[in-house]
C-alpha cells in the first residue's frame, strides 16, 4: 500500500476549502491517462481567475501535480 496525494487546495491561509477564493488542483484519470484538473467554485463563472499575487504559488502547486502524474500502462 502507498499513500498518494492527488488533490491540493490553493487559497488564503484561513479560508474554508469551499470558499470562492480557493482553487482546487487535482490529478484525475478518465481511462486515457492521468492529467491535472484545475477548478474554482464561482457560480456561473465558467473560467478560472488567477491574480498576479497568487500565480507563483499556484504555478508551483500545478507543476508539482504534473510531475506526480503517472504514465499510462
Amino acid at each position: 500500500m502507498k499513500l498518494r496525494p492527488i488533490k491540493w487546495v490553493h487559497g488564503p491561509e484561513n479560508e474554508p476549502i469551499f470558499s470562492e477564493t480557493v482553487t482546487d488542483i487535482e490529478i484525475v484519470d478518465e481511462v486515457g491517462g492521468e492529467f491535472v484538473e484545475v477548478q474554482q467554485h464561482h457560480d456561473g463563472y465558467g473560467k478560472i481567475g488567477i491574480t498576479p499575487e497568487e500565480w507563483p504559488t499556484l504555478r508551483r502547486a500545478i507543476d508539482k501535480a504534473i510531475k506526480q502524474c503517472r504514465e499510462p500502462k
